[in-house]
């Protein structure tokens, strides 16, 4: 799919998710359903870091640029080294390392260490790369014809203000993980779930998305999972935009209800 899209479907699912925390009584504080669906949003576009020309490339300017082809080289270089007999040759590291589950819980495993170990200036960082990412993606119309310097002021000055106001009594910075020194913990796993759903997203198109490596399947170390290939589309046709970004709209919709407790 491509980044809208995929943003969509992230800040979606963490509205689900927060539906699905109410319900188990672990209701979520609405500063942490709001900046988990913005972080969740922007982290559903990390996966194509592999790839120069997704959205995450180009929103840091040179910095993201040449992290995408170290990536791209380090996906490729790992792929190889652990392809099957089956798998096929491949010419770069995109839709390999970055769309597994590997990935994604190394990405919110990171994140979190960073929130608990670096403190303040750790949430700061995650924040604001997510929240930039979540411009790109959600705002993606108003964004590119804007300067990056114009989106990464939006992205810092977004990241603050959110940090402060999940530090409130109420904001709910310990949600989850409640002792001392584990506040914001869970910022890793907005970010896992965003990864996640980009690769589900991924295994809809035609290409399908091997996620669940390195687990063997039909004899393949890089399986790319998806549904019948009569069910599959092709990323930014008019499947995704017509019909599934508005059905995410509306689970997101239903999903924030859930997690307020206005519906269910």
């Amino acid at each position: 799919m491509m980044g809208p899209a995929h943003s969509l479907s992230g800040a979606a699912a963490w509205l689900g998710l927060g539906a699905a925390a109410y319900a188990l009584d672990e209701p979520m504080p609405w500063p942490v359903l709001v900046v988990g669906a913005l972080i969740c949003a922007g982290a559903a576009l990390a996966p194509d870091l592999d790839h120069k020309a997704a959205t995450i490339s180009r929103s840091f300017g040179p910095l993201s640029r040449g992290v995408c082809e170290v990536v791209d080289k380090i996906s490729y270089a790992v792929y190889k080294a652990t392809r099957g007999k089956k798998d096929p040759n491949r010419k770069g590291g995109h839709r390999t390392l970055t769309h597994t589950w590997v990935w994604a819980l190394m990405c919110g495993a990171a994140a979190s260490a960073t929130a608990v170990w670096v403190d303040r200036w750790g949430v700061l960082v995650v924040l604001f790369v997510h929240m930039v990412l979540a411009i790109e993606g959600l705002l993606w119309r108003q964004a590119r014809p804007s300067s990056d310097v114009m989106v990464w002021l939006l992205g810092a000055t977004s990241a603050w203000m959110l940090a402060d106001v999940l530090d409130t009594t109420v904001g709910g910075a310990g949600w989850l993980f409640s002792e001392p020194g584990q506040e914001y913990m869970w910022v890793g796993l907005p970010i896992v779930v965003g990864a996640l759903v980009h690769c589900l997203g991924d295994a809809l198109t035609v290409s399908g998305c091997p996620v669940l490596w390195p687990l063997p399947l039909g004899g393949k170390r890089w399986y790319p999972l998806g549904p019948p290939k009569f069910m599959r589309f092709k990323a930014g046709s008019w499947v995704e935009v017509k019909v599934l970004s508005p059905l995410f709209v509306l689970a997101g919709g239903v999903g924030a209800l859930g997690a307020l407790g206005f519906v269910g």
